[in-house]
């Protein structure tokens, strides 16, 4: 009877709350007076009633009883941002020359390879100068063989003079003056073949010249902006990078990247490798995978964030540069084998993230 009612005692101290121990004793002190009574008898035990304004408390639980579990590891944690998706490859195509346009061989959307013809200018100027540097170039080459005739002679009267001079039938003047001679058609000569090479130098660059009225794509990618029209003047590549005008530009849309900002808080936390997901505004049923490639070495003191540059796998195919995206990053380690990587929903009340 004693360890029934002892075991009583024990559940109720378990069970109900400390304040109503003082209570149980009584009642336990009572049926230990009543102990022989009963089994003398053969009476059945009293159940012992609890105190009516004994309550338990279910909703806080017993707090000393937990203890952490050796080798598990800490919860993971997860850090928001949003940004942009970026183009780190975009070339800017000007004019190299001035020139009217006077075809424009492409369209904002298309894409392009590497060489293709962009725009056609005209230039009159540039075609004259050619056939002038042409002309340039047969005179100086009709120079040159005249210079070398001159030469030539210049040599046969000094041989001349040094086969007199040798017989004393020349005097030492008269072999001086052959020798000035063809040292002078020596040099006129050798003028003669530079004014020659300058001007095949001036048809390179009279030659060039034209043919950069040709613009072509210097990279192969995407027009994503085209400002050239047909009938407008342009100007050379200096004047028009001071004014800011160009004719279309060009993007690589297999390298685009993700620029984002998140909290100055998360800095501790942040480094390249960390995974995560995002997910487009104009995509909002379609995330997908990203990774931190680089960590702005600097912290926006006006927003108080720092930016990160991500690399993207397997983004929508519509994904276009200055799209609006936000992002998830994973930082931490769970369990083994209870690793899942963050997923996106989108309802319509905005961007969700389940586990």
């Amino acid at each position: 009877m004693l360890v029934l009612a002892g075991a009583v005692s024990l559940t109720a101290v378990l069970l109900y709350r400390p304040d109503a121990l003082e209570r149980i004793e009584a009642t336990l002190a009572r049926l230990m007076d009543g102990d022989a009574a009963s089994s003398a008898g053969g009476a059945a035990l009293p159940v012992m009633a609890l105190p009516e304004d004994t309550a338990v408390d279910k909703a806080a639980p017993n707090q000393d009883t937990v203890a952490p579990i050796r080798g598990t590891t800490a919860p993971s944690r997860e850090i928001s941002g949003s940004g942009y998706v970026v183009a780190p490859d975009i070339t800017t195509v000007f004019s190299r020359y001035e020139g009217r346009i006077v075809a424009v061989e492409v369209e904002a959307g298309d894409r392009v390879v590497a060489g293709q013809v962009l725009v056609r200018l005209d230039d009159a100027g540039a075609g004259f100068a050619l056939r002038g540097a042409y002309i340039e170039r047969r005179a100086a080459e009709l120079t040159l063989e005249a210079r070398n005739i001159t030469l030539v002679q210049a040599r046969s009267s000094l041989d001349r003079a040094e086969r007199l001079a040798g017989r004393d039938a020349m005097s030492a003047e008269a072999l001086e003056a052959a020798r000035t001679a063809f040292d002078t058609a020596g040099n006129a000569a050798a003028q003669a073949r530079q004014d020659l090479e300058k001007a095949k130098l001036d048809i390179d660059r009279a030659r060039e010249q034209v043919e950069a009225l040709t613009v072509r794509a210097p990279i192969a990618g995407t027009v994503t902006r085209l400002d050239a029209h047909s009938g407008d003047t342009v100007l050379s590549r200096e004047d028009s990078v001071r004014e800011n005008e160009s004719l279309l530009a060009i993007t690589d849309m297999t390298s685009l990247a993700i620029d984002a900002d998140v909290a100055e808080a998360n800095m501790a936390l942040l480094r390249p490798g960390l995974k995560g997901e995002a997910v487009l505004d104009g995509f909002p049923d379609k995330p997908f995978a990203v990774e931190v490639a680089k960590v702005a070495p600097v912290i926006s003191k006006e927003k108080g964030t720092v930016m990160l540059r991500l690399s993207a796998s397997s983004p929508p195919p519509g994904m276009r540069p200055a799209m609006a995206v936000r992002i998830r990053l994973v930082v931490g380690e769970e369990p083994a084998g209870t690793h899942t990587a963050p997923s996106f929903e989108a309802p319509a009340a905005g961007l969700r993230i389940s586990g």
